[in-house]
């Protein structure tokens, strides 16, 4: 057996998973989807993709503006109860929380307004992000506020995985 400290990072978001089975309404689908035309593309696009933008054509920046465009489209899956002042409150920005492995395990950093960024703008961020959590440089203030999360625990080997929620990170 052997005992580690955890630090003030890792104790916060193990706080704030807590909290999130304790007061949050959490849903997680499995959708099965057609990728053939999102494939087609990527492997059509990829190389000039990366020549104009500067980063590598993924799947998850199809599935940030994906789910950005259907948070949109049904403000209901984004908003969230604001049970002090006994309001539903419609978010209109996406905050997409993406989980990314770190050397300390996995985190799950947010995208910022979502919905207004290309998928090449995304696509910098998820690498960005994930870069930054490598090299243990990401603060609370990067996983706080997340609107909507999405996970993908196929770099894992899993077939389904359930996305972390980080409720207890400051506003949501």
């Amino acid at each position: 057996e052997k005992r580690v400290k955890l630090t003030r990072m890792r104790k916060a978001i193990a706080r704030s998973m807590k909290d999130a089975q304790e007061s949050a309404c959490m849903l997680t689908t499995f959708q099965e989807v057609d990728m053939s035309g999102i494939m087609g593309l990527r492997a059509k696009y990829k190389d000039e993709f990366e020549d104009t933008h500067g980063v590598r054509l993924g799947f998850m920046g199809a599935f940030v503006k994906a789910s950005a465009f259907a948070l949109k489209q049904i403000p209901s899956v984004n908003a969230v109860i604001d049970s002090e002042k006994n309001e539903i409150v419609y978010r209109d920005y996406c905050d997409v929380s993406v989980a990314v492995a770190s050397p300390k395990g996995l985190v799950v950093p947010v995208i910022r307004d979502a919905q207004s960024l290309s998928i090449s703008e995304v696509e910098r961020e998820i690498g960005n992000l994930a870069m930054r959590a490598r090299n243990d440089e990401l603060g609370m203030e990067d996983m706080m506020g997340g609107t909507f999360t999405i996970t993908n625990g196929g770099v894992f080997g899993s077939l389904l995985s359930t996305p972390i929620l980080n409720c207890g990170f400051g506003p949501q």
